[in-house]
């Protein structure tokens, strides 16, 4: 399991991913979620993936090969993040028709999520998620974010805070809540976590953390966020009613 978030601010983009991956209690590894294909001063494109390791790494090294040979239609020459998409749908149903059989037979799921964001010189920067089926839909103005794997436990708060207009740190302040929320309750979700920034029209992906768990800011945000959380639930006024015995 995995815990990727993606959101479209007026200022740019704020995306994140975990880096865990498990195969059972006793098969824990870390392996990066966040893939980069930039040409600087034209274009930046940033995939999350979560599911299946072995099936997103096909599709990403698939996309990476076609920018290699730069032969025909690949990331770093398509028109627009809506084509980017489309190209990262193909490669998902290429990965279907090559190995869901095999997974069948050996009574695994066909299973690809992944969060396609960032912007081509001439747009703004979009966000977009794609699912096993290779089909996609775009965030909106009233729904800015998206999140794969590991969804409910820090939904909650990017409800209530996260919205078109804010504020890019509040807003990663927020993203690092949700994970603190999602790791206290999802094992299979855990630092360290990778954060980057993109900022409308730089066209360059230069504003990268990596955040651990023994991070002075993060330490901060969860002692901080834990603590409010008591503080406020011991000030909500109890219940009035009478309950029959």
């Amino acid at each position: 399991m995995t815990y990727c978030v993606g959101i479209v601010l007026e200022e740019g983009l704020v995306l994140a991913s975990d880096t865990r991956t498990n195969a059972g209690v006793d098969q824990v590894a870390i392996f990066p979620k966040m893939n980069i294909f930039e040409v600087r001063g034209d274009r930046v494109i940033v995939l999350l993936t979560a599911g299946n390791l072995a099936i997103t790494q096909s599709v990403v090294n698939q996309l990476r090969a076609g920018v290699k040979a730069d032969k025909g239609t690949h990331l770093h020459n398509v028109d627009s993040m809506f084509d980017a998409a489309a190209l990262v749908g193909d490669e998902i149903r290429a990965a279907f028709d090559r190995d869901a059989e095999h997974l069948k037979n050996q009574n695994a799921e066909f299973s690809a999520n992944i969060l396609l964001a960032g912007q081509i010189k001439g747009e703004k920067p979009r966000l977009f998620h794609l699912y096993s089926a290779g089909n996609f839909i775009e965030t909106s103005i009233e729904t800015p974010y998206f999140q794969i794997g590991e969804t409910k436990y820090g939904k909650p708060i990017i409800d209530r805070v996260v919205k078109n207009n804010s504020d890019m740190m509040d807003a990663v302040k927020c993203v690092l809540i949700s994970f603190d929320s999602t790791i206290r309750s999802n094992v299979s979700v855990a630092a360290p976590i990778d954060i980057m920034l993109y900022r409308t029209d730089s066209l360059h992906a230069d504003c990268h953390q990596r955040v651990t768990d023994k991070d002075p800011y993060y330490t901060t945000i969860k002692q901080g966020w834990s603590e409010g959380l008591k503080k406020v639930f011991s000030e909500l006024p109890v219940p009035d009613w009478t309950f029959e015995k």
